[in-house]
This record gives C-alpha cells, structure tokens and sequence, in this order.
C-alpha cells in the first residue's frame, strides 16, 4: 500500500514550493514533512524533489503528485456520494486542479470559466499555469497539469480533445504608428524596420502572421512585453505593432485608438480543450464550465 500521508507531503511541498511552507498547509512541522518525503525517497529508491527555491518535482516525483491528485478528486467524488464519510470542503480536504491555458485566453474568457467553476466547486481549488498556446499541451503531456486549452486538435495520449472555437488575432498599431512607419505601406521592407510587440520567446503569432502576408520569412525587430494587457497598452502607446485578440481591442479599435495593419487580414487560432479521458467527475465539471464560457460571453470564441 501506498503512505498517503508521505504522498501528501510531497504533493504540498511541490504545490507549496517550499517544507515550511508545505508543513503550515499541512498543520504539521517541517521536520514531519521531510521525514515522509524521505522515507518515500527511499521507498521509491530515488530523488523526488529538486531541493531550492522553490523545490521542483522530478520526473518520478511528478508522476506521484499526479497521482495523489486524482485519489484526491476521487475521494472527493465519494464523500459528495456518501456524506457520512466526512464533510468535504475543509481547507485540508481541498482537491487542487492544475490547468495550463495560454495567456490571451487568461485575459479574455476563460476567467469566467475559472470563477464559475470556484463558486460551484468549493471545495476545489484551481492551479493556472500560464504558456503559449502551441505550447500548453506540453505540460499535459509532461503530467504537469491535469487539463488544457491548447491548440493541439490531436489529443496528447490518454486524452480527449475538443474543439472550443477559434480565438481570431487582428494586427494593430496606434495611428501614429502606423503613420510614422508604414506610410509607403505594409510590406518586408517596412515590417523589417518597424519594432513590433511579442509576448515572449515561444510567441509566433507575428511571425506567422508576416509570413502569411508577405510570403516569406521576415525579421522584425522587437520589443519582448510577457503581459497581455500590458501588450495591448503598448500598442495603444505607440510602441509597436503586435498581435492582439480580436475581441480584447474591440474597443480601443473602435475609439481609433489602435488601428488594423491590413484590413481583413484577421489570423485565426483554433483552440482545443484536451483532459485525461477517463477524467473524475470533478474534472469533466470544470471542462463543462470551460466550453461553456468559450462558447458564451463578451470574449467568447468564434
């Protein structure tokens, strides 16, 4: 049999990113904490924490978290099935759900997904890690989270993809941007001289989107801003030109405060739900929730 005790320790000390801090989540010391994660070390014959600041799971100790994290959904699974195996919703008995979304969804819809499903699920607690969307199903892949929104359609092994609709990205500047640099037009020489706005190293919307309306490859130079609404201030600023959700400008497109490069020239990104495909209830809940703010809302998808 497994130690869940010795389980839960570990999984708090990742989640928690420290011992002390783990213990206090816990309500126990530090020194019970390290204990069980080394007996489990032992047990297991190898190294399940990259100690530091803060301490990291390794592959092994990944693959364990990820575990104790689905018995957690089950047991929840089963206390809501039989109450009188004791009351969920303690902050001790709370299930953590770990979800990796793309940054411009975080900004737009899926916020309303995230606080939908904390009002039903109260004794559940989410955990969003933020990453590029061609890159989000990585972490799926890795058991590093539970769910994704990802622009994968085929499904990572041992998942279900779905189609959620497709986030549409409009290349805009402010007006005086576009006066000052692009007044003989958009085209290689001038996306050549004119800064443009990026996300960060995994972002290749511009790219793409270069690529598509130049028929080739194209080096801009660039101004790195990892936030997204920060991103679209940028633009607003005058800093650059970028690649922003459509639905995310609408308004400062409207008021002239930014305009579009190439009218019509909309790059679309289609976005995928991917989840284990033998999912507890409580995650096949928040999917519900997910698909259901993708589809409804200011900022739904198309």
């Amino acid at each position: 049999m497994l130690d869940y005790a010795a389980l839960n320790a570990l999984a708090a000390v990742v989640r928690e990113g420290s011992f002390e801090r783990a213990a206090r989540a816990l309500n126990v010391t530090p020194s019970a904490v390290s204990q069980r994660v080394k007996l489990l070390e032992e047990r297991i014959g190898g190294a399940l924490l990259v100690r530091g600041q803060p301490c990291v799971a390794t592959e092994a100790g990944l693959q364990l978290c990820r575990h104790v994290e689905r018995v957690g959904m089950l047991e929840h699974e089963l206390r809501d099935a039989l109450p009188a195996l004791g009351m969920g919703g303690e902050a001790h008995e709370r299930v953590t759900v770990r979800v990796a979304v793309n940054a411009d969804s975080l900004a737009t819809w899926f916020m309303a997904a995230a606080a939908a499903f904390a009002t039903q699920e109260e004794a559940a607690l989410l955990d969003l890690s933020v990453d590029d969307q061609d890159h989000t199903a990585e972490r799926l892949r890795s058991g590093a989270v539970l769910a994704a929104v990802t622009a994968l359609a085929e499904p990572v092994a041992g998942c279900n993809s779905e189609a959620l609709g497709t986030m549409h990205y409009v290349a805009a500047a402010s007006p005086e941007f576009v006066k000052r640099h692009f007044a003989k037009g958009v085209g290689a020489r001038t996306l050549a001289s004119a800064p443009s706005l990026v996300f960060d190293r995994k972002d290749r919307l511009q790219a793409r989107w270069v690529r598509r309306v130049c028929h080739r490859n194209v080096e801009t130079p660039r101004h790195w801003i990892p936030s997204a609404h920060a991103f679209v201030e940028a633009a607003c600023a005058g800093m650059g030109w970028g690649m922003h959700p459509a639905s995310m400008v609408a308004d400062a497109m409207r008021e002239g405060a930014l305009v579009e490069l190439v009218p019509g020239s909309t790059l679309p990104v289609p976005l995928y739900w991917q989840q284990a495909r033998a999912a507890p209830q409580l995650l096949k809940r928040l999917g519900a929730t997910v698909r259901a703010a993708a589809t409804g809302g200011p900022h739904a998808l198309a």
